[in-house]
C-alpha cells in the first residue's frame, strides 16, 4: 500500500500536491506581535478596547494576512493602531499548541510617524519603562519586554 501511495504522490506532482497537503493539514491564523521599542528604550503600550478590563494593557498585536511575512505584519499593525513606524528586529517568540493559531513575536524599533491611536481598537497608546509598567498589561507581554518566552 505504501508503495502505491508513494507512486500516486509521484504522478500528481506541482498544484495538485498543494492542494492535497492544504486539504489534509491544519489551517492556522498567526497572531504577530512587536516589541516595539524608542531610542530611550522604553517600549509601546496599548490600552486595548476589546481585551478584558483587568488585563487591557499589552503590545501592538494583529493576525498576518494571507501572503504577508510575519515582519511586516508588525509594521502593518503598528501604523494601523498607532500611526507610528517601526523597523523590525529580531524573531523573540514562536509558539503553537494552540487549537487554531500560532504565535510570533518580534522586536521593532520607533523610525518615525505621529502617534495617532486608531479609536476602534484602541483607547490609549503611552512609551513606558520596561522597570515600570502599567497594571493590567498582560502576563505574556510582560514577559517579551523582559526579554523571556511566555509560557
Amino acid at each position: 500500500m505504501k508503495r502505491v501511495v508513494a507512486r500516486l504522490w509521484r504522478l500528481i506532482r506541482g498544484p495538485l500536491q498543494w492542494r492535497v497537503l492544504w486539504f489534509v493539514h491544519a489551517k492556522f491564523m498567526v497572531g504577530v506581535t512587536g516589541v516595539v521599542r524608542d531610542d530611550e528604550g522604553r517600549v509601546l503600550l496599548l490600552k486595548h478596547r476589546m481585551w478584558p478590563p483587568e488585563r487591557p494593557w499589552g503590545l501592538p498585536t494583529g493576525y498576518a494576512v494571507k501572503g504577508e511575512e510575519f515582519p511586516r505584519t508588525v509594521v502593518r499593525e503598528v501604523k494601523e493602531e498607532t500611526g507610528l513606524d517601526v523597523e523590525p528586529g529580531r524573531l523573540v517568540h514562536v509558539k503553537s499548541g494552540y487549537r487554531l493559531r500560532v504565535e510570533v513575536a518580534y522586536e521593532a524599533i520607533l523610525v518615525g510617524g505621529d502617534l495617532v491611536i486608531d479609536g476602534f481598537e484602541i483607547l490609549e497608546a503611552q512609551w513606558f519603562d520596561p522597570d515600570s509598567l502599567p497594571r493590567g498589561t498582560q502576563e505574556a507581554h510582560r514577559q517579551l519586554i523582559e526579554g523571556n518566552s511566555p509560557s
